[in-house]
């Protein structure tokens, strides 16, 4: 006798076969969504330096972009607007201006992709002279939540009314979601989904995206309403009020460094769970493929069936269109 346990778990990895029959977690491209970057312009493509393999489209480009995704597989694409600085103000008047790039966009979007899912950022800090999630009280500098939830809702409409499918407020202002969901059904939108930023933390990992639309706070942190790294219980407590309120799906941010948050979010919840693998992220990655230290590929992908371990229905990243290449 070899004086261990007759059970050998080896047994079930002899073959690449036997892996696959048992394997617990699968990765399609259902399971992906592309997060896009649109600017003014026409044949306007701008690469993002802090993201290698990112660009800012304009959008003739950009209906090109997603046209390419949806001959991968993938059914989904997030779209965040790079604004010119002359048209940000202190109350985001530009997030609700239904003849403006993003709902423009959008238009375009649906209209040469029809069965392309479009999901839409709701915040202000794209159109905010602030950079700021929320309006910003010019006395004392605090970020007004009440006040904010108005300029959501008008924002979300707007989006909607271009054909957004999905509205997804990142701001993690208090009752969100509940005034958009209100504001959307008062307005016919009752099938317009809600996909809330529900466990948005106050990351370092956020650097490349900020770069890329130029929505870095001019003063102070976001502090105030992202939530404390340190925790995990206030998580739960997000999820309880999202849910209550109205949201049809839930969001982890960032991800790779919150695999626990997601997994405990799982654990509470039955609505579809997505996480959102973020630019510092994949820029990481990225940086370290590049000097040779990692197979970026590999890294790559094995991430990604971590999300999916995790928990998550869903994965926003900047990896789609390379992972859908792979997978096809």
């Amino acid at each position: 006798m070899n004086g261990f346990n007759i059970s050998r778990p080896r047994r079930n990895r002899t073959s690449k076969a036997l892996r696959n029959l048992i394997r617990e977690n699968e990765l399609t491209t259902n399971d992906l969504i592309a997060p896009l970057f649109v600017i003014e312009g026409k044949n306007e493509k701008v690469p993002v330096t802090s993201m290698p393999g990112q660009f800012r489209f304009s959008i003739d480009l950009l209906v090109q972009k997603v046209k390419e995704l949806e001959k991968l597989g993938i059914n989904c694409v997030s779209l965040f607007p790079a604004l010119d600085d002359s048209i940000k103000d202190s109350t985001a008047t530009e997030s609700y201006n239904d003849n403006g790039l993003f709902p423009t966009a959008i238009k375009a979007v649906k209209d040469a992709c029809p069965d392309m899912l479009v999901m839409t950022d709701v915040a202000l800090d794209p159109y905010s002279s602030d950079g700021h999630d929320g309006i910003v009280d010019p006395k004392t500098g605090e970020i007004l939540n009440d006040q904010t939830l108005e300029v959501l809702a008008k924002m979300s409409l707007t989006q909607a009314k271009a054909g957004s499918d999905i509205i997804g407020p990142s701001d993690m202002m208090d009752g969100r979601v509940a005034y958009i969901r209100q504001a959307l059904d008062e307005e016919g939108y009752k099938n317009t989904n809600i996909m809330s930023y529900t466990a948005k933390y106050a990351s370092s990992f956020y650097g490349p995206f900020r770069d890329a639309l130029d929505s870095a706070p001019k003063s102070g942190d976001k502090k105030t309403y992202q939530m404390d790294f340190a925790n995990k219980r206030e998580a739960i407590r997000e999820l309880i009020l999202d849910e209550s309120e109205g949201a049809d799906i839930l969001m982890v941010k960032p991800g790779l460094a919150y695999l626990d948050i997601l997994s405990e979010l799982r654990m509470n919840t039955t609505l579809p769970l997505a996480v959102y693998n973020v630019s510092g992220e994949y820029a990481m990655v990225k940086a370290a493929a590049e000097k040779g230290w990692i197979d970026g590929e590999a890294v790559m992908m094995e991430s990604l069936m971590a999300f999916k371990r995790a928990g998550a229905d869903m994965i926003l990243t900047y990896f789609s269109q390379e992972a859908a290449e792979l997978l096809q």
